[in-house]
């Protein structure tokens, strides 16, 4: 079992004949993912890499069953896309667009919450790695070969930490469940309790790693739902430690805006609720052996 993708999900792919989605469809039809085909407005009936081109996402979901896309539409133009495909009927929605703006990622939360809750699409990203589950399905554009099957989940807002973990736990024997990235914006699609919830339904995996950084508050909810409704342990790193107060680092929603969200006192936070920190990147893999021992 796995969360939010299997080998059986019918993915499309958004922006599919352009330079960027080719190089990255290519690479997940080459790891087993069930591409179907893509959208490109005013290509549609074409063949590319030998699969149907459509002219939007409901022409997708209708001849071909999609369930769930991929985001590679360039920022000025992505948050359509991305209402696009709630309000065609798509599932789940990885965007891994960098650059969208703020104001419409507002717009795009406002608009996912007018479908009911059960018809309401998932969405990560954007700015995000995308999502993996080893041997099964990648709907993103991490190297999948760092992956190996097992039961640890892993979130995180960094894609290049969560290469890193992954290819940690891999050198050690340790397998992943499924990986997702949320994404470094200030305002993204899911956050870490979102993702924490679904690994909580999930009976493969045993453990799960989180993987924050500097700004927001999302790392500590994530905690404080640990405590109170998580029976699996939850591993943290945060990233930040050295970050000057009020520098923006690295992802847009790296900043610190307010009490509580440096990485000091979210460790400090995390640690009282009850979860292990890993102190360095480098020790991520040695802590989740040694956590994966102690079950």
């Amino acid at each position: 079992m796995s969360i939010l993708i299997s080998e059986k999900t019918r993915i499309i792919v958004q922006g599919f004949t352009g330079k960027i989605g080719t190089f990255h469809a290519k690479d997940m039809i080459s790891y087993g993912s069930n591409v179907v085909g893509g959208v490109t407005p005013g290509k549609g009936g074409q063949q590319h890499l030998d699969l149907p081109v459509f002219n939007s996402v409901k022409e997708a979901v209708h001849q071909v069953g999609a369930e769930a896309s991929i985001i590679f539409v360039p920022p000025a133009f992505a948050a359509d896309s991305i209402m696009e495909a709630a309000d065609a009927g798509i599932k789940y929605c990885v965007a891994i667009t960098d650059g969208i703006p703020t104001q419409d990622m507002m717009t795009v939360k406002s608009y996912l919450r007018r479908f009911p809750k059960e018809e309401r699409m998932l969405l990560t990203g954007p700015n995000c790695a995308g999502t993996i589950s080893p041997g099964r399905s990648m709907l993103g554009i991490m190297p999948g070969h760092i992956y190996m099957q097992g039961n640890v989940g892993i979130i995180g807002r960094s894609g290049t930490l969560g290469y890193e973990a992954a290819d940690q736990m891999k050198n050690l024997g340790i397998g992943v469940s499924t990986s997702v990235g949320i994404g470094g914006d200030p305002i993204t699609g899911s956050s870490c309790r979102d993702i924490l919830e679904k690994f909580e339904s999930d009976s493969e995996t045993k453990v799960i790693l989180m993987i924050g950084e500097i700004g927001g508050p999302q790392e500590v909810e994530a905690g404080v739902f640990s405590k109170n409704y998580l029976s699996k342990p939850l591993i943290a790193y945060i990233a930040g430690l050295t970050a000057p107060e009020g520098r923006r680092m690295g992802h847009a929603g790296a900043i610190i805006s307010s009490a509580g969200e440096s990485a000091a006192e979210k460790v400090a936070t995390l640690e009282e609720l009850g979860v292990t920190i890993c102190p360095t990147p480098a020790s991520m893999g040695k802590t989740v052996s040694e956590v994966l021992a102690k079950i």
